[in-house]
This record gives C-alpha cells, structure tokens and sequence, in this order.
C-alpha cells in the first residue's frame, strides 16, 4: 500500500504530526487520534483507505498506541494547544515559502570513560563489554554536553559536542556552525531563520544572554530570526527530540562513550531508513558561565515581539 501510494503515507503524517507527543529517549511516536478518524479524513480527502491500513501505515511511520505517563515538568498552561496550533501554522507557512526552520536543543551530557550506556548489543555470547563499576567522572575526560540543530525540511542535523558549559553562546556558536555547514548551500538565498526551542535551558525564552548571542547572529548574516518557545512543560515535544535525538541514543546503545571521538563517530553515523544525515564535531571552545546582560545592552536588541504570547 505505501509502496503504490507515498502520498498516502505523507498525507497520513500531515494529519498526526500538529498532535504528535514524542519522548527524547524513545524511537516510537504516538498520536492522540484514533485510527478511525484518521481513516474517515483520509477518506475526506479522496485517500480509499480502512482502519487497519491506517494502523499498519502508523507502525511503518515508527507510531504505536501508549498509555499515559506523568512526564510533563513544570506547571500547566491553559493556552498550551492554541500555542502549539500557531507554531505548527507559522512552521507550515515558513516552510512553503522554502524558508529554514530549524529544532534546537540540548541532548542530556553524557560521561566520557569506559561507562555503561543503557541497552543491549549484540556481542559474543558470554562476553558482554566490561565497563567501570562506579560512575565516577574522570578528571581528564569528564562530560560532553551535546547541542543540537535539526533541519525539518530536509531531515538533517549538525550537532556540537561541548566539553565545557552548555551556554547561550554555545548554543548559538552551534547554530552558527550548522549554518555555515550545511544550512547556507541548502538555502542560499534565505533571509530569514525560523528557530523553534523549548522555554527553559541555555535557549531560554527568559534568557537575555540568548537573545544577545541571537542578535549578534542575526546582524553577521543578514538576516532575520524568528524564534518559536513551546509552552511550559512541553520540551519532550521538540521534533529534534523524537527525530534526532532518540536515533543517537538508540545508535550507541550499549556502548561505552570511551573518548570524545567516540561521541563524534556515533553521532554522525547515525542514520535512519527515512534517510536521516547528521554531521557533528567536537567544539573544544572554552564557553564562561554566569554572563550577565545589562539592561543597556538589552535595549540595543532589536527585539520585535509575537502578538500571540510575546513574552
């Protein structure tokens, strides 16, 4: 069936992916539709299909029916669905107008030693990998702490491995990085840059340090960034989440993280049957934590605010 007809398979992810929910660590989505009306609106739009194509096609799509799980951080919003429904619709017109829109985020940090990785591979039988017993962090090692940017469009990402803090400036010092790597032959004409980030972290909607370093960009470049939070509670919905992030981790499951080179090599042979490319490299740049922003030098940022929730 998807094989005779992709247009099937592309109008079913158009009508689960506004309500999609995804966690970072898992390869599976899943939707809050039933296939029964997912069924009856392909139908509706001239797609012959039945109720059990429907949850055949979702398995293909990597969607599996889930019960509830207490994973929300931080308090409700009561607008949170009308904020999600705007940054699809400004996604969507960005998009067909062939203008970039990129997920951001931070993948957790992660040890670098002989540690053991979560999961199972493959391996003579009665020879499993040996690894410390204590996670005790290795002074000459340490952690990495991974930042992320996905390229909806054309399901590519770059990701930097930091090995000191994960700042503002490391953030967009990464985004600037994507930008010339891959972002700029892909759309050498953009002057605009549509970034959706969750609210808190480094990319912070309160965060003067990242709007500073965004600014910064935007005026090196040329051109204009637009910034998209999620709402409260809602990071484990960024697509770089469930797009990106959780192929990472399934790649290198059950593998220590033995040395930086190691991070950089699993993080960039990671693919996926969809045709997922990621490219990475390891930024050795000393980044300061604790960079204060002036009231001064914040009212020198030429900020323009969204209507619908500004803040």
């Amino acid at each position: 069936m998807a094989e005779n007809h992709p247009e099937l398979l592309q109008a079913l992810e158009h009508l689960v992916a506004p309500a999609t929910r995804g966690d970072p660590e898992s390869p599976l989505l899943w939707t809050s539709k039933s296939t029964t009306k997912l069924a009856n609106e392909l139908c509706k739009n001239g797609h012959k299909v039945c109720q059990r194509t429907v949850w055949e096609l979702l398995d293909q799509l990597g969607y599996s029916m889930q019960s509830n799980r207490k994973t929300l951080e931080g308090s409700d919003n009561p607008d949170r669905d009308a904020q999600f429904k705007h940054i699809n619709r400004k996604v969507a017109h960005f998009q067909k107008s062939s203008i970039p829109v990129i997920s951001v985020d931070t993948k957790k940090k992660e040890l670098v030693g002989r540690y053991k990785n979560n999961g199972r591979e493959w391996q003579p039988s009665g020879q499993p990998e040996k690894v410390n017993v204590y996670d005790f962090v290795i002074k000459d090692q340490g952690k990495v702490a991974p930042y992320g940017v996905y390229d909806l469009a054309h399901n590519q990402g770059w990701v930097s491995i930091g090995v000191t803090y994960d700042t503002s400036e490391f953030a967009v010092s990464t985004i600037r990085t994507w930008w010339q790597r891959m972002g700029k032959p892909l759309y050498p004409d953009a002057k605009e840059l549509l970034i959706t980030a969750d609210g808190g972290g480094s990319n912070g909607s309160r965060v003067r340090l990242w709007k500073y370093e965004l600014q910064k960009l935007a005026t090196e470049l040329g051109i204009t960034i637009h910034v998209c939070h999620f709402p409260p509670g809602t990071s484990k919905w960024n697509k770089i989440e469930h797009r990106m992030f959780c192929h990472i981790t399934e790649n290198w499951r059950g593998r220590p993280l033995e040395s930086t080179a190691t991070v950089v090599s699993h993080i960039s042979g990671t693919t996926t049957a969809q045709g997922l490319k990621i490219n990475a490299a390891l930024d050795e740049t000393y980044y300061v934590a604790g960079i204060k922003i002036s009231d001064e030098v914040m009212e020198g940022i030429a900020i323009t605010r969204d209507k619908f929730h500004g803040e």
